[in-house]
């Protein structure tokens, strides 16, 4: 079993940053992909990094240039560092882990962008 905890959110003023981290702990190997996904209000999740196992990173056009996904040397914690925020990018965001072919998901942290 693998639990993934995530921290570091929090309210912050527009054109402000935060950095989130997801921790996994458990019985595993090695840990693949990593993801943050958000969800506000009435809108569905979506998909905000990607960090893949072999090192790549991809982004949605969104947070493009604003955001920056990256691992520990470990490969057990994943970070989501978050600049120039805007309220839009106010929700509860989530971190997702690809452990062995099966998907693990944290508790969701809230992230709240406001004057």
């Amino acid at each position: 079993q693998v639990q993934l905890v995530e921290s570091g959110g929090g309210l912050v003023q527009p054109g402000g940053s935060l950095k989130l981290s997801c921790t996994a702990s458990g019985s595993f190997l090695e840990i693949g992909h990593m993801y943050w996904y958000r969800q506000a209000p009435g809108k569905r999740r979506e998909l905000v990094a990607i960090t893949f196992s072999s090192g790549g990173t991809s982004y949605p056009d969104s947070v493009r240039g604003r955001f920056t996904i990256s691992r520990d040397n470990a490969k057990t914690t994943a970070f989501l560092q978050m600049n120039s925020l805007r309220p839009e990018d106010t929700a509860v965001y989530y971190c997702r882990a690809d452990v062995s072919g099966r998907d693990y998901w944290g508790q969701g942290i809230q992230v709240t962008v406001s004057s």
